[in-house]
């Protein structure tokens, strides 16, 4: 929590007063645990007067940390943040693994091994660069249509109700098995220990689950392992000292405030290569038109045009014109 978060953090959330102005921008949001990102995205969106919102990565409802979430324009430039690297702390709690490889699911296996120092850190290295990972059960990844987490929970109900019905029963069929994927760690280390539990840091790239990183270093220990505590310290440009509470956002729009803790819509196009137009290229662009550029541009498949500091829109290059792709209504 930055400085600004901890000092008010604690008023009651309520009901959130609406600002009128359009708002665009970025909020970075401190999500609690407790609450999804629907959630909060939802509570954003009501202080800012039901303007467009999207969030730049889901956090499950027992994380908490980073959510940055989008408001009017810059909703456009989500995909930059969702393909962004992530950087979280995480606790483990040795000796079961669980349904959902966290504290919510029932336990599926046990092991009496705990790991020490030395073995933690002898092993963390196997984690480190490109790696394949079997995502969890409970994750958002789509197997024939449906999401794995959908599936997950249908098929623990069958067994429950089976469980309550007849033993001797039919089987109910078993769940596709989860195809395994490329992830890059670019650094994993050890925080603390203890007999019982273990918190680590980890920088990753896109699509990486914290929850089947632990469970895999448990059964790669020899133990069996699940998540207790999970929170993300960054994401792309976006770090936990910039992020702010609900509650504390909820009191900046108590008194019409709540743009002061927005940044700009440009704060994740820093890596796109731009281009500088005149204003009249830009009016063209505005309205959804070519533009001549016989000018050399950047290797690159997207760029953004600017008039002045103000972004026009993600724009393309055909060797003789841009055309624009999504324009920015700023």
């Amino acid at each position: 929590m930055n400085e600004r978060g901890a000092e008010r953090d604690r008023v009651s959330s309520g009901t959130s007063r609406k600002i009128a102005s359009p708002a665009h921008g970025w909020i970075i949001l401190n999500k609690e645990v407790g609450i999804s990102s629907a959630q909060a995205v939802a509570r954003v969106r009501r202080i800012f007067g039901g303007v467009k919102t999207g969030h730049g990565g889901t956090l499950d409802p027992l994380a908490c940390g980073v959510l940055p979430i989008a408001l009017g324009e810059a909703t456009k430039t989500i995909s930059y943040v969702m393909g962004a690297e992530k950087s979280y702390h995480f606790t483990l709690a040795w000796g079961s693994e669980t349904q959902t490889d966290d504290a919510e699911g029932d336990v599926t296996r046990t092991s009496d091994n705990i790991p020490d120092i030395d073995d933690i850190n002898a092993v963390l290295p196997r984690f480190v660069g490109e790696i394949e990972q079997v995502p969890p059960d409970y994750s958002a990844v789509k197997i024939e249509g449906k999401r794995a987490y959908a599936m997950a929970r249908q098929r623990d109900k069958d067994r429950r109700d089976k469980d309550r019905r007849d033993k001797d029963g039919p089987v109910q069929p078993a769940m596709p098995s989860l195809a395994p994927r490329k992830i890059m760690i670019y650094a994993f280390s050890l925080l603390s220990c203890d007999s019982k539990t273990a918190s680590f840091h980890v920088h990753c790239g896109k699509g990486a689950y914290i929850r089947a990183l632990a469970r895999d270093l448990g059964r790669a220990l020899g133990s069996a392992a699940h998540v207790t505590r999970l929170e993300r310290m960054s994401v792309g440009r976006f770090s936990h000292q910039q992020s702010i509470s609900l509650d504390f956002l909820t009191e900046l729009a108590d008194n019409a405030a709540a743009q002061t803790a927005l940044l700009d819509v440009k704060t994740v196009l820093d890596d796109i290569p731009a281009l500088a137009l005149t204003d009249s290229q830009a009016q063209r662009l505005r309205h959804g038109q070519l533009v001549d550029w016989p000018h050399d541009v950047p290797e690159a498949d997207i760029m953004v045009a600017y008039l002045d500091d103000t972004p026009i829109a993600f724009v393309s290059h055909d060797g003789h014109h841009i055309t624009p792709k999504r324009v920015f209504n700023l």
